[in-house]
C-alpha cells in the first residue's frame, strides 16, 4: 500500500469514528500529517508505512506540539523492518505512542483499547494491582503461594499488587489462576506515560534568524512563542493574558507560502486556535481564515490587544464572506 492510500484509509476510519480532520500537511518538512479532534481529544498522527522513518528529531517535534496543543501524539504505521506490527499492542518511539491501523480501529471505532505494550524484553500489561490483591485473599493464598505458582519471587508478586506491570505470559498465568479479568488498559489518550516512562518535553528549538524580528513582536506584546523546525507554522505562541493559542508563519507571500496558510488555517480550525501569516507585502486580508499581517505592519503593534484585534478582525472577516 502507497503512504498516500495510508493516509486515506486513517483519515476515512477517523472521520467515521467521529473525528473533524485536517487537511493533509502536504508540505515538508512536517512532523506529524493530520490533526483530528473528537469531543475534548484531539490528537495530531504521523502515518508511516514503516515506523523506522520516525526519527528523534521529529518525536520531539510531536511531543512539543502536544504539549503546546494539548494535544496527543501518535503514529499510526504498519510495520517496523520486516516485521508487522503486532494488532492490539502500543509500541513507543523517542516518547509517542505508535500502533497499527488495525489497533486504531479497535480503539476508535470499536472502542476497544489496546491491552499490551511494548517495551525492552517483551510485551507487557497493566495489573490492576488492588483487584489482583482481592482476588488472592478471596482465595486465601500467601503472597508466597501465589509466587510459587506463577514461579516468581514473593517480592514481584508483592510488586504486582503495588501496581507494577508484568509480562503477557504473567497476566494469563494470573487469569487462568484466579478465572478474572486483571488487566487494564493501555489509555492511549490519557495515560500511556503511566506505562511508558519517557524524559520531560523537549525544549524549543532556537528561531530562525529570518524568524527573528516576528518572534521579537510577539514577545514584546505578550505571547509566549515557541518556535517549531517540522511543522506547516513556524512558531506556536500563546497570549499570557488569555490563553489564546495562535499558530505562526512568516516568508514572503508566494504560492508556497499561500498553501502553508490553508494549512494553518484547516489545523487551526481541528485544533481550536487562531492563526496568522506575516509576509513582506499583502494584497489581502487572509487566505481561508489564515490572518495576512505585513511585516512593517507586525512592527508597529505594540501590545497584545492590537495584535489580537488585527489577527481576529482579519480571519472572522474571512468566516463571514
Amino acid at each position: 500500500m502507497s503512504r498516500s492510500a495510508l493516509v486515506g484509509n486513517v483519515t476515512a476510519m477517523l472521520e467515521d469514528a467521529g473525528f473533524v480532520v485536517s487537511d493533509r500537511c502536504a508540505i515538508r518538512p512536517k512532523s506529524f500529517d493530520i490533526a483530528a479532534r473528537r469531543g475534548d481529544d484531539l490528537i495530531l498522527v504521523k502515518i508511516l508505512a514503516n515506523i523506522d522513518a520516525f526519527n528523534e528529531a521529529t518525536g520531539h517535534e510531536m511531543r512539543r506540539l502536544g504539549t503546546y496543543l494539548e494535544a496527543t501524539p501518535l503514529v499510526i504505521g504498519l510495520r517496523s523492518r520486516d516485521e508487522d506490527l503486532k494488532p492490539d499492542v502500543v509500541y513507543f518511539r523517542h516518547g509517542v505512542p505508535v500502533f497499527s491501523p488495525d489497533t486504531a480501529y479497535n480503539l476508535f471505532i470499536e472502542n476497544v483499547p489496546p491491552l499490551i505494550y511494548a517495551a525492552p524484553g517483551g510485551l507487557y500489561v497493566n495489573i490492576d494491582g488492588d483487584l489482583l490483591a482481592d482476588e488472592r485473599q478471596d482465595k486465601d493464598w500467601s503472597l508466597g503461594q501465589l509466587a510459587s505458582e506463577l514461579g516468581v519471587s514473593r517480592r514481584t508478586v508483592s510488586k504486582y499488587e503495588d501496581g507494577m506491570n508484568a509480562s503477557v505470559e504473567v497476566a494469563m498465568a494470573l487469569e487462568e489462576l484466579f478465572d478474572a479479568p486483571l488487566t487494564s488498559p493501555v489509555d492511549v489518550l490519557e495515560g500511556a506515560d503511566e506505562v511508558h516512562e519517557s524524559d520531560a518535553t523537549p525544549d524549543d528549538p532556537e528561531a530562525d534568524p529570518d524568524d527573528q524580528q516576528v518572534v521579537a513582536v510577539f514577545t514584546r506584546a505578550g505571547y509566549s512563542v515557541h518556535p517549531t523546525v517540522r511543522s506547516p507554522f513556524t512558531a506556536v505562541s500563546e497570549d499570557e493574558a488569555d490563553s489564546d493559542i495562535v499558530l505562526t508563519g512568516h516568508s514572503k507571500f508566494t504560492k508556497a507560502a499561500e498553501k502553508r496558510a490553508r494549512i494553518m488555517s484547516s489545523i487551526g480550525a481541528v485544533t481550536r486556535t487562531r492563526s496568522v501569516y506575516v509576509v513582506d507585502r499583502a494584497k489581502q486580508d487572509s487566505v481561508d481564515g489564515t490572518a495576512l499581517v505585513e511585516r512593517d505592519e507586525l512592527a508597529d503593534l505594540r501590545n497584545a490587544d492590537e495584535l489580537r484585534d488585527v489577527i481576529r478582525e482579519r480571519s472572522e472577516r474571512e468566516e463571514a464572506v
